[in-house]
């Protein structure tokens, strides 16, 4: 073979070169494969052994029947890049009060090197603030020797079952997609009634003569996840409330409020596979039952041939149809996850000498009356706030505050019972598309507002308030300062 010219040579080194050059600048141009969301969602029964105590009462009720079975339903959120995970989050909803007597400790303790790769302290847990719930803490009511499922007995049962419940959605996590979407239900009213004068009382008379108004605004936004496989059958939703589920709850009976008809009427629907999550949004100011026009209400029921539970869930399965209809014509398979997990500080309600002397006097009246236990104890750790304050020992309250992005819309936590206007505002301000306010993450307890205060009554007095509207405003503040961070664009949105 003829030796080729070094004219020709140079050529075709030339071209080789281009070609390479025009080679690396399509990959460059390329985009890289996104990353992919993975699912997985489990539920469990974690009624326990009757009888037993409820919680969310001033006074003792013990249980011998069961209504409803209160469940906690487990969901598992990863992103992944190929075979290498980039985030991930759990969430469990559970029917309880609140999140409280150590449970959360307890379901990550037993977490502890049984889930590779799970971050516990991505690990969330919301209460839907059910009041007919196993009691979490021993020694707030007075309690039978013997007979009884114990609070540490059922902290104990409850904490494994949603262990487990974790462990299954963990290991049956599954290429999905989701969707976001937004309904509209009547479900929370503001039970806090205003008078002549400037004062409230909540589920104060609203036929007085001197009744002026219902103090607060009422989020009826019902904002909704929907989550598929890659199978197009719907696994898991989240369905976010304003709203506690308090329809019933003074019975003495295990009972998991409206949220059992609603995941009942789902899984109806859609199928037993669906895992319902229920979350409560801000809501420490509202409850489930009408204020006003009590008896019209209670006429519709009677004609419709629905209870008061009935009722509540019919519209918010109506309200999720709204949303659902939306969303499955959006679905993504690979959002934007980020997870950031912190601790704040929030300031405390200061207690006034003028709580002091009030509290005092009543702590020494309910002593000696067993029946005041709960009571006197709620009253007692004020006096002890008053002490720790004057001694230069007590701290801020430290909460551990969960913002996420998925996608369009963002997510935040929060310990309390916090009052409809500080949610409002975090929605307001939130640059996400939808912001999903999930409360009572903790040991709860009522963060007011500032006009609730002024009003007093249960739920904005020093007894109700660890935190204050100060400190609320911080936790809103925080909030939003962290959701800002995540959706600002960065190479990889």
């Amino acid at each position: 073979m003829p030796a080729r010219p070094f004219s020709d040579l140079k050529r075709l080194l030339k071209l080789t070169s281009l070609g390479l050059l025009l080679l690396l600048a399509l990959l460059m141009a390329t985009p890289s494969r996104a990353a992919e969301l993975y699912v997985g969602a489990a539920t469990t029964d974690i009624t326990p052994k009757l009888p037993v105590s409820l919680t969310g009462q001033m006074r003792t009720r013990i249980a011998k029947t069961v209504e409803s079975p209160v469940t906690a339903t487990a969901l598992v959120l990863e992103s992944r890049e190929g075979d290498k995970s980039l985030e991930h989050a759990v969430f469990v909803s559970c029917d309880l009060v609140c999140i409280r007597g150590g449970i959360h400790e307890a379901v990550r303790d037993k977490l502890k090197n049984k889930v590779p790769g799970l971050d516990l302290k991505k690990v969330i847990m919301n209460a839907t603030h059910t009041h007919t719930a196993p009691t979490m803490i021993e020694g707030r009511y007075t309690l039978p020797e013997t007979g009884v499922t114990k609070p540490a007995e059922f902290v104990e049962f409850a904490a494994q079952k949603i262990a487990d419940a974790i462990i299954e959605a963990w290991n049956n996590r599954q290429p999905g997609r989701v969707g976001w979407g937004l309904g509209h239900a009547v479900v929370a009213q503001n039970r806090r009634a205003l008078y002549e004068g400037g004062w409230a009382k909540m589920y104060g008379s609203t036929s007085v003569k001197d009744f002026r108004g219902i103090e607060g605004y009422e989020d009826h936004g019902v904002e909704v996840l929907f989550f598929w496989n890659n199978e197009d059958k719907l696994i898991a939703t989240a369905v976010n409330v304003a709203c506690p589920a308090q329809a019933v709850e003074g019975r003495s009976a295990v009972n998991a409020d409206y949220w059992h008809p609603v995941r009942e009427t789902l899984k109806k629907k859609y199928g037993d596979q669906l895992c319902v999550l229920g979350w409560t949004g801000a809501g420490g100011d509202q409850v489930p039952r009408p204020m006003y026009r009590k008896s019209a209400e209670a006429r519709m029921m009677k004609l419709r041939e629905l209870t008061l539970l009935e009722e509540i869930s019919r519209r918010i399965v109506n309200a999720w149809e709204e949303a659902y209809a939306g969303a499955q014509q959006e679905k993504h398979a690979d959002p934007v996850l980020k997870h950031e997990v912190r601790t704040i500080e929030l300031p405390r309600q200061i207690v006034t000498d003028e709580d002091y002397a009030r509290v005092k006097k009543e702590v020494v009246a309910y002593a000696n009356d067993p029946s005041k236990v709960w009571i006197k104890n709620w009253k007692q750790r004020v006096l002890d706030r008053y002490d720790a304050q004057h001694a230069g020992t007590e701290k801020p309250y430290q909460m551990e505050l969960h913002t996420l992005r998925l996608g369009d819309v963002a997510l935040a936590t929060n310990d309390f019972e916090l009052f409809t206007d500080f949610g409002t505002q975090m929605k307001s301000r939130s640059p996400a598309l939808q912001t999903f306010v999930i409360q009572l993450c903790g040991p709860g307890s009522y963060v007011p507002s500032e006009r609730a205060v002024r009003g007093g009554s249960y739920s904005a007095i020093i007894e109700s308030n660890n935190v204050g509207p100060k400190g609320g405003q911080v936790l809103t503040e925080e909030t939003l300062k962290s959701i800002n961070e995540q959706f600002k664009k960065s190479a990889s949105d």
